[in-house]
């Protein structure tokens, strides 16, 4: 039977109050930029970049309107006797080096081992997606997925895995493309059972 959690939850969104600018302060930042770049932000072809530059701003950093914890808020009895890994792989991203705010893209692979309750799996998804849709650092990612989910299914243990290449590397800087980044999170039984982590691991190497 379906179960609601009423946990009192930590909202994980940003801890403090921003000053968002008006639209018209952000476009006209990109106008700066332009100009800084060696280009005018008037001629034909960028007289509407500023305003396709704000408007793909709002699609690339939605994660900060949204609170991945209670996304997995809403959970489900497991009463079939269900006792093992639940499991997605390959989970798409696409966010932002906080540093260079220039792209990095890869996938995700994202477990847990439930304690009698589950959740929906795109909801799983949806934590990714959250926190990927901010300015991050890959290995801060890492560590805020797995605490979400933690925090708000309880499980016996959180396994997560990213898989990233950087266009601040391959870009800029050395200049190195098709570099991977990996960073690995485990909590509960992935972090004390070796045998359940390698098991984890292995189960990823399945889709190469």
């Amino acid at each position: 039977m379906d179960a609601l959690a009423n946990k009192k939850l930590k909202k994980h969104k940003p801890d403090h109050k921003i000053d968002r600018p008006s639209r018209d302060e952000a476009e006209e930042a990109v106008r700066t930029l332009i100009r800084w770049a060696g280009d005018d932000p008037k001629r034909s072809g960028l007289i509407d970049t500023p305003k396709r530059v704000v408007n793909s701003y709002n699609d690339f950093f939605t994660g900060y309107g949204k609170d991945p914890v209670k996304a997995l808020s809403r959970t489900f009895d497991e009463d079939s006797g269900y006792d093992d890994i639940v499991m997605l792989r390959d989970i798409d991203i696409n966010s932002h080096c906080e540093h260079h705010m220039i792209p990095f893209l890869g996938k995700a692979h994202v477990a847990y081992f439930p304690t009698g309750t589950v959740v929906g799996i795109s909801k799983l998804a949806r934590v990714v997606e959250i926190y990927a849709r901010r300015l991050q650092t890959q290995e801060t990612m890492t560590a805020q997925i797995t605490g979400a989910i933690d925090e708000a299914l309880q499980p016996k243990g959180v396994a997560v895995m990213i898989e990233a290449v950087h266009q601040c590397m391959s870009l800029r800087g050395v200049q190195k493309p098709n570099v991977s980044t990996i960073t690995t999170k485990f909590t509960g039984v992935f972090k004390t059972d070796t045998h359940l982590q390698d098991r984890f691991m292995r189960l990823i190497q399945d889709v190469k």
